[in-house]
């Protein structure tokens, strides 16, 4: 695998499978509540258990992949992946679908925080933010494939035949990147030593996760409760779905370009702003209109204008011997809010009777980001 792009486009498949089998549950979310009997905030605890072990693993994860070496650790995470989706198929009771989505959510923190580092040893110092616009923009891809094949094959087949669709894609990812991912020449994907940010640069990293996190857990309210609203409103689960699934096809188009906006101009943080100050409104405004389509359509062309942007600011306060622990670092914050916020909006949504609340939830975690991009963007300069 020589070349760069080349292996940004492995690691966005294999990411890719990660993000499908995420999006499970939010993809079947009606047939699960019939089968278990599960309420919205069920929906949502289920929906964000599977970024939970991310809270506490996904720090320790950087360390672990210093250990072990990164592609050692990743392609462990795979396993899980798949182990854990087997469970969640071949399972019909309540806690084995928790234990399913746990194990599996803890393969993904393992993949999702070093295949981040592996982009970054690839490409710093070059087009970061646009490697990082492509690299992240595997999530709303996944999630989009799986929000058009899951609910068919689950009202066909059941949840099981849904869950072990996304298990073999996950082995399939493991297989790819076991034979062709190599470390760039200036990087070791083996043991290294450990080295952990400090001071300023520990503050202001502390300060871009805080926005990773708020940012993701915006883009959550959209796939995780956006089928539920349409539903609320008489819409079928498969065009609730199909609707839903049209914000993140749209999604991949917007996420490069804000990063090759934000490379090409070097105004960054100009970008980040910009777009989630857009995604604000135009979530708010999804929330209450008729025209589902069009607001659908504006909210994929809107919203993943600042992903790049954010993903490209640890590399301004990391250097390479603190990148895996500062990465995972970084994560850390980012599932704590995606975990969170699923359920926190899922109670939003009994408490008023509506998931519509949901959309407004999201929308004030992307005000909260521009402060705290104004907040980043003081302390990086010091750093």
């Amino acid at each position: 695998m020589a070349g760069r792009w080349r292996v940004l486009a492995l690691l966005f498949a294999v990411r890719t499978t990660m993000a499908f089998q995420f999006q499970a549950v939010a993809a079947l979310g009606p047939l699960i509540q019939r089968d278990y009997g599960a309420s919205l905030a069920d929906i949502g605890l289920l929906i964000g258990l599977y970024l939970a072990p991310g809270i506490a693993l996904a720090t320790p994860g950087g360390a672990i992949g210093k250990r072990f070496g990164d592609k050692a650790v990743v392609t462990a995470g795979l396993a899980l992946m798949v182990a854990g989706g087997l469970m969640m198929a071949t399972s019909t009771s309540w806690s084995m679908q928790l234990a399913g989505r746990l194990i599996a959510g803890t393969g993904g923190v393992l993949l999702n925080v070093l295949m981040s580092k592996m982009v970054t040893d690839w490409f710093a110092g070059k087009e970061i933010a646009t490697a990082m616009a492509i690299f992240i923009n595997s999530w709303p891809t996944g999630i989009a494939l799986a929000l058009l094949v899951l609910p068919s094959i689950g009202a066909a087949y059941g949840t099981g035949a849904a869950h072990l669709t996304a298990a073999i894609l996950s082995s399939v990812g493991l297989a790819a990147l076991a034979a062709l991912y190599r470390a760039p020449g200036s990087a070791s994907s083996g043991p290294q030593m450990s080295g952990r940010p400090k001071g300023g640069a520990l503050a202001a990293l502390l300060v871009a996760g805080l926005i990773w996190g708020l940012f993701n857990a915006a883009i959550a309210m959209i796939f995780g409760f956006g089928p539920i609203m349409l539903a609320e409103r008489g819409w079928s689960l498969a065009a609730a779905s199909s609707a839903t699934s049209l914000v993140l096809w749209l999604v991949a188009v917007s996420v490069p370009l804000g990063g090759i906006i934000a490379d090409r101009t070097g105004r960054n943080d100009t970008v980040l702003l910009a777009g989630c100050l857009g995604f604000a409104v135009v979530l708010a405004f999804a929330a209450r209109t008729d025209a589902v389509i069009p607001a659908f359509i504006a909210l994929g062309l809107v919203s993943g204008i600042a992903a790049g942007p954010i993903m490209s600011l640890p590399v301004r306060v990391l250097p390479p011997e603190t990148r895996a622990v500062g990465m995972g670092i970084f994560f850390t914050l980012f599932y704590a809010f995606v975990m969170l916020a699923p359920w926190i909006a899922g109670h939003l949504a009994n408490a008023v009777g509506t998931a519509r609340i949901t959309f407004d939830f999201g929308a004030l975690m992307l005000v909260t980001c521009c402060a705290l991009t104004i907040a980043f963007s003081r302390m990086a300069a010091k750093v």
